[in-house]
């Protein structure tokens, strides 16, 4: 397929996404680049990698993303509690895949520290954990 005819396509695919969803600028830009690189792959045409960065530059540092009141995202730089959701909605990326794109090791939690304390007290003070042993006990787990 001929490269002109990747780039009229892109530009019918993200213009008719851009007319039904509200996008930023850098939103835009990541849609055309993403469109542009999956069917330049899809036709098997040469190109593909120049529409592709070499290296994938986070919004955010990394050292600063991990926060105690929120986690930024490194694909769009937005703040949450959590990014699991966020990241299958609206990168279409698992944990699995978001942590091995920025190299963030599987020990460090998606989670906003605060966020996470605060759940472990509501369970501690429900008692979930004897409630859960207790559970296993009768079904003859360990």
């Amino acid at each position: 397929m001929d490269k002109r005819v990747v780039i009229e396509l892109t530009a019918e695919i993200v213009s008719a996404h851009a007319s039904v969803n509200e996008m930023s600028r850098e939103d835009l830009l990541d849609e055309i680049t993403a469109v542009f690189s999956k069917l330049s792959s899809l036709a098997g045409t040469e190109g593909a990698e120049e529409a592709a960065p070499a290296e994938v530059k986070p919004a955010v540092p990394v050292n600063k993303a991990f926060g105690a009141d929120k986690v930024f995202c490194l694909e769009c730089g937005k703040g949450f509690t959590t990014l699991k959701k966020h990241l299958a909605i609206s990168h279409n990326l698992s944990p699995k895949d978001y942590r091995k794109k920025y190299n963030i090791p599987s020990k460090t939690p998606l989670v906003a520290r605060n966020y996470s304390e605060s759940k472990k007290k509501i369970a501690q003070k429900l008692g979930l954990a004897a409630k859960l042993a207790e559970g296993r006990k009768k079904r003859g787990r360990k």
